[in-house]
């Protein structure tokens, strides 16, 4: 029963980022996961920051053995990416992309109302930029959008794999996230939902396919650069509450049969972020909503009990706090996320700098420098023995990479830690934040807030005590040594 997974807009490219934290760190199923992207604007910077989340993923999830990915949670999960899907080709101009100039020759009737939509700035605004934060130029553009064309790349390809599945006697599951006040989200979400909806409909393998959609609310607001035009076109947040009042007036009289599952996540303090009207200044941290809205997706893919036609909403226990009793399955999160977050850490503060230096050392001090090197290492540029050689090119390389992984999933922990107006109290983020030259690993222990462990369970918390309980498992090297990291940093 695999993910089909199709973030639209900034913001959908924001959730899908978090879905690809989630499931390396083992919270999703071992199915794949099949995302495509969907933006007008292909140098977001939103856009282009998950795409790299997720090629970091891929090469670290290419590392791991095949039939070996379950064996401690770690990527386990297998990712593929259908990339960025963009409904223009050429033209990016409304007038343009319509042929205004023929239309007001051939049928000015129609023109005049063309006229009385759109604003000349809208008119001749460039939306290589996406749709600017206006829905209506958005569902203009999208409307266009040929069924028939669901035949071409990517679509074809996603069809295709959804028919696929469903003749093999599968439930393959689509899960649509994006937000409903800005452009591209609030026009898209509804179209491509619908053209989904009526393309396998034509197929015939609706009743046998299931689909979710997360509405995201607004969560976050900015103010226009000093100098802009205030007649220009871009998105202005003090108009997020009308375009989703419209937007969820929509879903509620056209949209309902579309979905199986809706999912509805907003914030009540809107976070600030930077003015930017698109491209890669569109680039904005990571906030604590989209760890919801990756569980949203986990619930939707695991979770058959919710009843067709059902509307989830997410609540906390206190506003302005978020902590491990506001977490869904708290059990089950937390354990993986302290794992996870425990495993990065120890990786980037001990193992990696001992590995550095074992780089640049004699064999003949590696008794001396990390013990544990033996046990995982073949050491002298000897052949044959049951080790891989350390200075190997595939090894170093395999270090780098997860060095990379461990870099790329604690930024994004430490960037939920910081949203403006809400106090995320899950972990203790300053122990690896960026203003932190250096990891220090006797902050091992203290990384969890709200930890429930006795203090002498914690006092006997310690790194040297990890690393003392390392145990090489086949294939061991590089790989084998984080997986018995990763195995040994469960509490």
């Amino acid at each position: 029963m695999g993910l089909y997974l199709i973030g639209i807009g900034g913001t959908g490219a924001k959730c899908v980022e978090a879905v690809a934290q989630l499931a390396a760190i083992g919270l999703f199923t071992e199915e794949p996961i099949k995302v495509l992207f969907v933006d007008a604007d292909e140098t977001n910077g939103n856009l282009a920051r998950a795409r790299t989340s997720i090629s970091i993923y891929k090469r670290t999830y290419d590392l791991m053995p095949t039939g070996d990915k379950t064996q401690c949670g770690w990527m386990k999960s297998k990712i593929e990416s259908f990339d960025n899907w963009s409904p223009f080709t050429d033209e990016k101009e409304l007038r343009t992309f319509f042929n205004y100039n023929t239309i007001k020759q051939n049928q000015p009737t129609l023109a005049n109302l063309f006229d009385v939509l759109y604003t000349r700035e809208e008119r001749e605004a460039n939306l290589d930029v996406g749709f600017r934060g206006r829905p209506a130029i958005g569902a203009a553009v999208m409307s266009q959008v040929d069924l028939d064309k669901l035949d071409e790349k990517p679509w074809g390809s996603l069809i295709e794999e959804i028919q696929g599945d469903t003749g093999s006697g599968k439930e393959p599951k689509i899960f649509l996230c994006g937000s409903i006040f800005g452009g591209t989200g609030a026009s898209g979400l509804p179209t491509i939902a619908r053209l989904i909806d009526n393309k396998l409909k034509k197929i015939r393998v609706r009743d046998r396919v299931q689909t979710a959609c997360l509405f995201v609310l607004p969560y976050f607001g900015f103010s226009p650069q000093p100098g802009e035009n205030p007649d220009g076109v871009y998105a202005r947040s003090e108009q997020f509450l009308l375009n989703t009042e419209a937007a969820l007036r929509y879903y509620v009289t056209q949209g309902q049969e579309i979905f199986d599952q809706v999912y509805l996540l907003g914030n009540q303090n809107l976070s600030r972020v930077n003015f930017s009207i698109g491209k890669d200044s569109q680039r904005n941290d990571p906030h604590f909503l989209e760890l919801y809205a990756a569980l949203a997706a986990r619930k939707f893919l695991q979770d058959s009990s919710t009843p067709k036609g059902s509307v989830v909403l997410m609540t906390r226990k206190e506003t302005g706090t978020i902590s491990w009793d506001d977490i869904p399955d708290r059990a089950k999160v937390q354990q993986e996320l302290m794992n996870a977050t425990r495993f990065a850490f120890t990786w980037l503060a001990e193992i990696a700098p001992e590995l550095e230096e074992a780089k640049n050392a004699k064999n003949s001090r590696w008794g001396r420098l990390a013990p544990w090197l033996m046990d995982f290492f073949q050491a002298g540029g000897k052949s044959g023995g049951p080790l891989p050689e350390f200075s190997d090119d595939d090894q170093q390389k395999a270090i780098g990479i997860i060095n990379e992984w461990c870099q790329d999933y604690l930024r994004w922990l430490y960037s939920l830690h910081q949203c403006e107006g809400d106090n995320v109290a899950l972990f203790k983020v300053d122990a690896f934040g960026p203003k932190r030259r250096r990891f220090v690993g006797d902050d091992l222990p203290n990384l969890i807030i709200d930890d429930s462990r006795a203090e002498g369970k914690k006092k006997q918390d310690t790194v040297k005590k990890l690393k003392e309980g390392l145990k090489p498992t086949a294939p061991d090297g590089t790989v084998g040594l984080a997986k018995s990291v990763y195995m040994a940093s469960r509490i």
